[in-house]
C-alpha cells in the first residue's frame, strides 16, 4: 500500500491522472487545486465541464482550507453517518474553479478508508474523486469490472485493492446551506 501511495502522490504532484480505491467505488483522481487536471478528467470520462466533480479531504483540519464556511449541522450529520456521506457546501475556496458547480458549491468527503486517508495526507492537498466510468455508465467498485478505456487512459493504475470484489455504491449526497438547512441529493 505504501509504495502505491508513493507513486500516486508522485504522479498527482505532476498534475497526472490516478485510478484508485475509495471509501465507495474505484475513482479517477487528480490534484483539485490543478484546473489542467481536473480538465483531462473531464476527458477521459467524456463528461461535460458543466457538471461538478466530488473531492476528497483528510480530515475536518483540510475541509476548513477548502470550504469558505463548514455550517454546524453538516460536521453533526457527518458524525452521525453510519456510510460515506459527500457533502455540498455552498461555497469552496482555493480549489480549481472547473470542478465546482455553477453556483460555486463543492461537493467533499472525508472518507473513512485508510487508503484513501494515506494518500491525500502524504499528498497534502484535496483530490478528486469521481466514478472510475464513462459518463453515463454505471460506477463499480470491483476493478475487474471497470472498462479499459478508462484504464488506458489514466496516468497511473493503483495496485491495491486490485482484487477485491466487494461490492459497494457510490456515497450519499446531502446539500448543507450556511442557515443549517438541508437536502438530499442521493
Amino acid at each position: 500500500m505504501q509504495k502505491d501511495i508513493q507513486n500516486a502522490v508522485r504522479a498527482l504532484s505532476e498534475g497526472k491522472i490516478i485510478l484508485y480505491p475509495t471509501d465507495t467505488v474505484w475513482g479517477l483522481g487528480c490534484d483539485a487545486t490543478d484546473a489542467k487536471a481536473v480538465e483531462k478528467i473531464f476527458e477521459i470520462k467524456h463528461r461535460t465541464a458543466t457538471k461538478s466533480l466530488i473531492v476528497l479531504v483528510s480530515n475536518f483540519l483540510m475541509l476548513r482550507e477548502y470550504v469558505a464556511e463548514v455550517p454546524f449541522r453538516a460536521v453533526e450529520l457527518m458524525e452521525e453517518a453510519t456510510g460515506p456521506l459527500t457533502v455540498i457546501y455552498p461555497k469552496s475556496k482555493n480549489l480549481a474553479g472547473n470542478l465546482l458547480a455553477e453556483d460555486g458549491s463543492v461537493g467533499i468527503r472525508i472518507p473513512d478508508d485508510p487508503f484513501c486517508k494515506g494518500l491525500i495526507s502524504a499528498f497534502g492537498k484535496p483530490i478528486v474523486s469521481t466514478s472510475a466510468n464513462i459518463s453515463g455508465e454505471k460506477p463499480s467498485s470491483v476493478f475487474k469490472n471497470l472498462s479499459g478505456e478508462i484504464i488506458e487512459a489514466v496516468d497511473y493504475v493503483v495496485s491495491y485493492r486490485q482484487d477485491d470484489e466487494t461490492v459497494a455504491e457510490p456515497s450519499s449526497i446531502i446539500k448543507v446551506g450556511n442557515d443549517g438547512s438541508v437536502i438530499k441529493i442521493r
